[in-house]
């Protein structure tokens, strides 16, 4: 099996999704879009997972690997790949399928309550999950729900917190990967919009004060993955 991941900025790495493939014994590949990285073939991968990032989906111009990176995701969509985008992969996913994405009523920061819809109850891929769990968010955009997916989340804050498109794509706004290490990488780089204040920003100490979610998080996000592991891919 082999499990392709793209990285848009170094300190938003694979988390505790490195570790699960690992044991799974998965070949690991990446893109690492800030170096400049190419995409390889679609024929030669089995995973397809999209990592966050500050940058937004239409930022193409200060940004250009942003086209390639679209068209890259839409093929691993059309050839029915296992395909997971995080919080800014989520935003490209749900571009690349036609929807709007554009800037939330409220920027998300924190540990914030997620709830499943009835349509994520009765979904494989989630049908282990409790319908609320606390959940770890760093995002300020949002999306319109894709024509022809299911709406899996949604939050207080934030309606569309996660969909489905068949039973081969995943896309999470939140950040179920999240290990202490890499939430201290986000504090450090991206910690000046905690100084933002709003209703859905929790400051840096509060943050670090809910790290009892953390391990929480990563079984539930190994539950996802073992649910898609198990869908297969259709590679037509």
């Amino acid at each position: 099996m082999n499990f392709h991941y793209v990285q848009h900025v170094p300190f938003e790495n694979l988390a505790c999704i490195e570790h699960w493939a690992k044991e799974k014994g998965y070949t690991i590949t990446s893109s690492k879009m800030y170096a400049d990285d190419s995409f390889p073939s679609i024929g030669e991968l089995d995973w397809v997972v999209i990592m966050g990032g500050p940058m937004g989906v239409y930022d193409d111009v200060q940004y250009p690997w942003l086209k390639k990176e679209k068209k890259f995701i839409e093929q691993a969509i059309h050839h029915g790949k296992r395909v997971l985008g995080i919080c800014l992969g989520a935003q490209l996913i749900a571009h690349v399928l036609g929807a709007k994405v554009y800037a939330n009523s409220y920027k998300e920061i924190g540990w914030f309550p997620v709830s499943l819809t009835d349509s994520g109850k009765n979904a494989k891929l989630f049908h282990q999950f409790p319908p609320t769990f606390t959940i770890f968010q760093w995002h300020g955009d949002t999306f319109d729900l894709p024509a022809g997916c299911e709406h899996s989340a949604y939050s207080d804050a934030c309606v569309n917190q996660a969909f489905t498109y068949n039973e081969n794509t995943v896309a999470l706004q939140f950040h179920l990967e999240s290990t202490q290490q890499s939430i201290e990488q986000l504090l450090i780089h991206c910690g000046h919009e905690c100084e933002e204040g709003g209703e859905y920003i929790q400051l840096p100490v509060e943050i670090r004060s809910q790290k009892q979610f953390i391990l929480e998080n990563n079984r539930l996000l190994c539950l996802l993955l073992n649910q898609l592991e198990n869908a297969g891919s259709t590679n037509y």
